[in-house]
């Protein structure tokens, strides 16, 4: 475990994410900074309070408390839908310390960036744009787990303007919580989540919909197993963070929409013409691919597979 340490951490949305991240502090790494959660709901960092998962609650709302919280305060974390990111940065930059260190949780990075920016100004070199790739379908401040980032990536987008310390102390930080560290462009990001990330989001909560929709939804609900369990369980997942997500990443989100409405074809065309080849061709690819994946392998492209 990386020896990590802080005098105040003060994170806006202790809720899965946020709270995950201080139990995890205070749990795994035996840090002893203060931590303070500030929420829009007060009855939501009470929750927190209440857990354990920080030392005191602070509403957003109040002017006072966020300038006391916000003192002398050693890092900030943003764990709130990204949609929310301005806002939040906008609302604390008036009482922001030169020497603390800003960073966030969101799924997407352009938009946080762009946000940053406007936010912040010539004071953007403060904040780190980071995502941890780690969740569970539950969500708020009793959802929050000490190991929900052991073994877990993190991905750090560093701003030209952030200076190499400031990157290494929120690499530092994550790298406490037992997650792996890596970090790429907010554009590199975007595409890679947008494939394996925020189109199976969006496919599950697809798939239910469909059924809804049906006039027998519920002869097929009652029938529904353990296909239906896996492959939807993350249509469990915050109908507001993902709508955010959806919003913000909607460029990337739709090339890998229409890539993936073109292999859908394909199998539709195989299916309509008894195709089994083809499809018994393309099954075993992805059978094979997701094998390799899940043992750490290397994955090759369809078109190298097939050479």
């Amino acid at each position: 475990m990386a020896a990590f340490s802080f005098n105040k951490l003060v994170i806006f949305g202790v809720g899965l994410i946020g709270g995950s991240l201080a139990r995890a502090l205070r749990e795994r790494a035996r840090a002893t900074g203060e931590v303070v959660g500030v929420g829009r709901s007060i009855k939501s960092v009470e929750r927190a309070l209440e857990l354990g998962l920080i030392d005191s609650a602070v509403s957003l709302d109040d002017d006072h408390a966020l300038e006391l919280a916000l003192r002398d305060a050693d890092f900030v974390l943003v764990a709130a839908p990204v949609a929310q990111t301005e806002p939040l940065l906008r609302r604390i930059a008036p009482f922001l310390y030169a020497r603390t260190i800003v960073t966030d949780v969101g799924s997407t990075k352009n938009d946080v960036v762009a946000a940053a920016h406007a936010a912040l100004g010539d004071r953007v070199g403060q904040f780190v744009p980071g995502h941890p790739i780690a969740g569970r379908e539950s969500s708020g401040p009793d959802a929050a787990i000490p190991d929900l980032y052991v073994d877990r990536n993190v991905v750090l987008c560093p701003l030209p303007e952030n200076p190499p310390e400031v990157v290494e102390r929120v690499a530092d930080m994550w790298f406490a919580t037992g997650a792996s560290v890596h970090r790429m462009t907010a554009g590199q990001h975007d595409s890679v989540l947008a494939s394996v990330s925020h189109l199976p989001h969006v496919l599950s909560f697809a798939l239910v919909e469909m059924i809804l929709q049906a006039p027998d939804a519920a002869l097929k609900f009652s029938f529904a197993a353990g296909g239906f369990r896996d492959f939807t369980r993350i249509a469990a997942s915050s109908p507001e963070m993902w709508r955010d997500v959806c919003i913000a990443n909607r460029a990337a989100l739709l090339t890998e929409i229409d890539a993936y409405t073109n292999v859908l074809a394909r199998f539709r065309q195989a299916i309509e013409t008894s195709d089994g080849a083809a499809l018994e061709a393309a099954f075993e690819r992805s059978r094979t691919a997701r094998t390799e994946w899940q043992h750490g392998g290397a994955i090759k492209a369809a078109d190298e597979s097939a050479q």
